[in-house]
């Protein structure tokens, strides 16, 4: 038996249902951005939107990229600024406090560590071999004000605002303050700014002493000047660093002690030694890393 053909019929066609694709989870914003060209390292606190307020989040990234540029012996300097509008607000008090938690992880100190969560994001610049200079702009706030007296320099705008701002929540500073603001300013003046949390301008702060230096550009300013710290012995410099932040509330006898210690650790070595070439024979005779000091 022969099949029979059926008659060829055109069939609709049948539009397949559109599937909704999955959508890409949101990208989680880094808060700390760091760049490193020449051995200049940037550092760029990174929540714009909320100028660069501190968050745990922030406070966690901060810390770790201090400590991840005190491991880097090829770093020869740190410029620390803010993106956006502002180089920091200060504590994001509203985010933080919705789990009171917060607050014991910033304050609590742990085993024979020296400062807390909340004061890392200041002190541990200090403990960072290469020079940091802090760019302010727009707002240097409480905790932000913090962060740029942690740093070796200050570079600023005139019309940046200032404030130690915690009075005004019923606060004191405690993100290392204590240690950092009387380097620079007399105790009548830190008692004056911390009870009454005014605000002042970057002029104000230059003439305090809060202030390295003012600028129209400060960036660019703090660019020039790290170049030229780069251009010295990277063992030269880390040991002013350090010799100053020892010895300069110290006593007599420790101040000659840290003079001598860290003179005899890079006297005749090798960036000493390349330091008197750079000047005599080979002008352009490169710098080894940093060594430990």
């Amino acid at each position: 038996m022969s099949a029979r053909l059926s008659p060829k019929v055109d069939q609709p066609e049948v539009k397949q249902p559109q599937v909704e694709q999955p959508k890409a989870p949101p990208q989680k914003q880094e808060r700390v951005l760091i760049d490193i060209e020449d051995g200049i390292a940037t550092v760029t606190l990174n929540r714009p939107d909320k100028y660069n307020g501190l968050d745990m989040p922030m406070f966690d990234a901060v810390t770790k990229a201090a400590k991840a540029l005190k491991k880097d012996r090829s770093v020869r300097v740190i410029i620390l600024c803010g993106a956006g509008e502002a180089f920091c607000s200060g504590l994001d008090i509203k985010t933080v406090s919705r789990n009171p938690v917060n607050f014991l992880k910033l304050l609590f100190k742990p085993g024979r560590k020296i400062s807390n969560l909340a004061q890392d994001v200041g002190y541990l610049w200090r403990d960072v071999p290469a020079p940091v200079i802090a760019v302010t702009h727009g707002y240097c706030f409480g905790g932000g004000l913090q962060i740029a007296l942690g740093a070796d320099f200050r570079f600023s705008s005139a019309d940046c605002e200032f404030s130690v701002m915690e009075s005004k929540w019923g606060l004191i500073p405690d993100m290392s303050l204590a240690v950092t603001l009387r380097e620079l300013i007399p105790i009548d003046l830190a008692k004056e700014l911390t009870m009454t949390a005014r605000r002042f301008n970057g002029t104000e702060a230059k003439a305090m002493g809060l202030v390295t230096r003012i600028s129209d550009d400060p960036m660019a300013d703090a660019l020039t000047f790290a170049r030229e710290l780069a251009e010295r012995s990277p063992d030269a410099v880390a040991a002013s660093k350090l010799l100053f932040n020892r010895s300069w509330n110290a006593t007599d006898k420790v101040a000659l002690d840290w003079e001598t210690k860290l003179q005899k650790k890079i006297l005749g070595r090798a960036n000493q030694r390349i330091a008197v070439a750079r000047n005599t024979s080979s002008p352009e005779k490169p710098w080894q890393n940093r060594r430990e000091l």
